[in-house]
């Protein structure tokens, strides 16, 4: 008896529950056909490319590289090169970014992509590669030309395990050259360029 009596008010508390809701249901405003139009259009803009993406035409292709970085701003820059394949993907949304070349005197391999976010009206970029298992995420924005792009992120140092901030700059110089900037302060406070990227289009 005791446990049938259980299920009876087992059963009772759902149903009212389920009521309770059904009513909460019935008594909010339901959303009009306007806002159902306004809030599709707000997705459409959000999701389709524009202007802005396409200022970043000038950077897809196969680029030579010439990369100097300064990982010990207290020792010389270490100068290399390498090879950056640069395409479009999901419809025209984000540049991929391959790069691989040597840092080090090792292999060294890496991938990004860089987009235009409609929402938050800024360029935004992710970038992860061999060196790391860290993911980089930069987010900024251009001149009125669409030449330049200026960044900032927070990256975290191997060393000290600590994270610092870092400012970055892409600077679009014509249809076959760019190069890419990566600016962090030293343990001297300085500013110190930790690492300069030129690229040269390759020609067929």
């Amino acid at each position: 008896m005791a446990r049938l009596f259980g299920r009876i008010l087992t059963i009772a508390s759902l149903a009212l529950t389920l009521a309770a809701e059904a009513s909460a249901q019935e008594s909010a405003p339901k959303p009009s056909s306007t806002d159902d139009k306004a809030r599709m259009e707000a997705w459409q803009r959000a999701s389709t490319p524009g202007d802005r993406h396409k200022k970043l035409d000038a950077i897809v292709g196969t680029f030579d590289t010439k990369v100097r970085s300064r990982l010990d701003p207290s020792q010389p820059p270490e100068d290399s090169v390498g090879t950056s394949v640069n395409s479009w993907v999901l419809g025209g949304r984000y540049v991929e970014q391959q790069f691989e070349g040597t840092m080090m005197g090792e292999p060294f391999t890496g991938i990004g992509y860089t987009g235009y976010d409609n929402v938050q009206k800024k360029y935004v970029s992710v970038w992860m590669d061999t060196a790391a298992t860290g993911m980089m995420y930069l987010t900024g924005t251009a001149d009125a030309a669409g030449k330049a792009i200026a960044g900032r992120s927070t990256i975290w140092d191997p060393v000290s395990g600590k994270p610092f901030p870092v400012e970055s700059k892409l600077l679009i110089t014509d249809g076959d050259h760019y190069s890419f900037e990566l600016v962090g302060k030293a343990p001297n406070g300085r500013m110190t360029k930790l690492i300069e990227i030129q690229y040269t289009r390759k020609k067929s």
